[in-house]
């Protein structure tokens, strides 16, 4: 063994790293190249039906006492014939409708949207905080920052799809209070 040990230090005074420590860092690189390739499917959040596509639904923490949270996301439809969003359920809320938002007279209005939002074919319609989004009203439980709920979204012609809202932070406007914003025309 003796005999070993000069050569592994010449080994050593030449520049080259010993092989434990070539072995760790291999592993290190390994670990990340395997971490890495896992964050696009981790980061996917899209969800399909017929020939539309749901990207990334969302909705926003609330604070403790709100009943009331919005729901975001985009819907694309690949198809060659215009789908309509009907309805939408989920066991957060008591009751879940389309909205949509404008300005009347100068006041920021927002109410519910009748027989459904069209969605048209080759096209897309993102629902988003200040333009059509869900409401999610009578909140059975608070959403928190980093969980998913579960909703059903129905379409008139794809049918119904579950998906998964992933809850973000409350941000500079998601504080629940929804302000002078009248919800009745």
């Amino acid at each position: 063994m003796s005999n070993l040990l000069p050569k592994a230090q010449a080994f050593t005074l030449r520049g080259a790293p010993p092989f434990h420590l070539q072995l760790r860092v291999g592993l290190a690189v390994l670990s990340l190249l395997l971490l890495f390739a896992c964050i696009p499917a981790a980061l996917a959040h899209e969800f399909k039906v017929g020939d539309l596509e749901i990207e990334h639904p969302w909705s926003r923490a609330t604070p403790p006492g709100a009943k009331v949270a919005g729901g975001y996301f985009t819907v694309v439809n690949k198809g060659s014939v215009p789908d309509r969003l009907l309805s939408i359920s989920s066991d957060i809320s008591e009751k879940a409708e389309l909205h949509e938002m404008g300005v009347k007279d100068g006041v920021m209005i927002m109410r519910p949207v009748e027989g459904g939002l069209e969605i048209p074919a080759g096209g897309k319609v993102a629902l988003k905080p200040g333009a059509y989004h869900l409401m999610f009203t009578g909140l059975k439980r608070q959403p928190k920052q980093g969980e998913k709920f579960p909703a059903m979204l129905t379409f008139e012609k794809a049918g119904s799809v579950k998906v998964e809202f992933a809850v973000e932070g409350m941000g500079e406007t998601g504080s629940g209070d929804m302000g002078d914003m009248d919800h009745a025309e």
